[in-house]
């Protein structure tokens, strides 16, 4: 069972990389983000898919703290939730705004900008998973930003080729 509980908050064992294993972790929303691209409604889906997997990482939250300490490098089930908010648009995104993501959320996640950190300082798992939340919102402020900045569908909108 404890296996169990590492593969989970480990992302599929991504997180027991010895260097970077928030941005190995991340990558596995990378991928849950490509799987769900053709989803309609695509935003309701990955926000449910955040949901769900924050209640799993909430919950799991005492037994990680009792076995790995407070917000241990291994537990990256959060970088999954904050990048999947980060991509979360009105229609799939792209290979390109899924990579723009990507380096934006570990940009906010790795800089922590008021109120991220703040975030890290709430006891139990909530403090584990909410500053990766935040720096999800940041990225997803930024990449609307872009998204205005730059339009094009073909640039930010999966079409399916």
């Amino acid at each position: 069972m404890n296996r169990l509980r590492l593969g989970i908050i480990t992302a599929g064992f991504l997180g027991c990389a010895p260097v970077a294993p928030g941005t190995f972790g991340t990558l596995a929303g990378v991928l849950f983000a490509w799987l769900l691209r053709d989803t309609t409604p695509y935003p309701a889906f990955v926000l449910g898919l955040a949901a769900v997997l924050y209640a799993i990482g909430r919950a799991l939250g005492p037994w990680t703290e009792q076995h790995h300490g407070k917000d241990p490098g291994c537990f990256v089930l959060d970088e999954v939730i904050g990048y999947l908010i980060t991509v979360c648009w009105l229609d799939a995104p792209s290979l390109v705004a899924l990579a723009v993501g990507f380096l934006l959320f570990r940009l906010f996640d790795i800089l922590k900008p008021w109120p991220v950190r703040a975030m890290e300082r709430i006891p139990g798992a909530d403090g584990i998973l909410l500053d990766d939340v935040v720096a999800g919102l940041y990225g997803l402020g930024c990449m609307a930003a872009l998204r205005l900045l730059l339009p094009g569908e073909g640039l930010w909108v999966y079409n399916g080729a």
